[in-house]
């Protein structure tokens, strides 16, 4: 390291010891795969809030049940709408051709409609993982990055045995740099994550209660056939 170093991100990067810029590389990277996935997922909770909502909305204007299934396409992009599906798929198995309803219809529904969700909920929180395990272990990576880049630079004042603060300051300043690209792929990860999740919840709450009443309107439908 010499006193003309170069002291933006691109010197102090080129500057840095091999392991070092491994480091900022690998850091660089999954900052740029979060941000790929926060996009995806934004677009993605925005989309699926939006068609629950549409659902929702033609699923109680009086539309006949039977009507509603037959005009949906085969496979709905809605959760709430797969989940109607799903479940209406399997009552009208259970019905058709026969003078009562099969025992243990309502059972198989229900069962049916939990398996849904929980393939829907996978599908939305496919790759938030990645967000999580980028929060954690990000700053441990930049922290790691940051302790070899300060060992190097006094490894270098005592070769050089120089202790002027020129000599040592673009040392420290590439391994300090390592450690703000850690925060900067770990911050927006956590937030990100924490916020698809609190979203994810509230989209399983609402399929959860649809499923509830779609059982009650089963169980009443049961009733008048039995």
């Amino acid at each position: 390291m010499t006193p003309e170093s170069d002291f933006s991100f691109l010197g102090l990067f080129l500057q840095a010891h091999p392991v070092v810029k491994f480091v900022m590389i690998g850091l660089i990277l999954a900052s740029i795969w979060c941000w790929s996935i926060v996009i995806e997922k934004t677009i993605a909770f925005r989309r699926a809030k939006k068609q629950t909502d549409e659902f929702e909305r033609v699923f109680w204007s009086g539309q006949s049940l039977d009507e509603l299934y037959l005009a949906m396409p085969q496979k709905p992009t809605s959760a709430m709408a797969a989940l109607f599906q799903a479940a209406m798929r399997e009552w009208r198995r259970s019905i058709d051709g026969t003078a009562k309803p099969l025992p243990g219809v309502q059972m198989r529904i229900e069962r049916v409609m939990e398996v849904t969700i929980t393939r829907e909920m996978e599908r939305l929180e496919a790759r938030l993982l990645f967000l999580a395990t980028v929060g954690a272990v990000a700053p441990f990576i930049g922290l790691f990055g940051t302790v070899w880049g300060i060992m190097t630079a006094f490894q270098g004042i005592a070769t050089s045995k120089n202790t002027n603060l020129a000599v040592v300051a673009p040392g420290i300043a590439e391994a300090l740099f390592a450690t703000a690209l850690g925060l900067l792929a770990a911050i927006p990860a956590v937030i990100f994550y924490n916020a698809f999740q609190q979203s994810a919840s509230r989209l399983a709450q609402r399929l959860e209660g649809f499923a509830d009443e779609f059982s009650a309107i089963v169980s009443r439908q049961l009733d008048l056939k039995t």
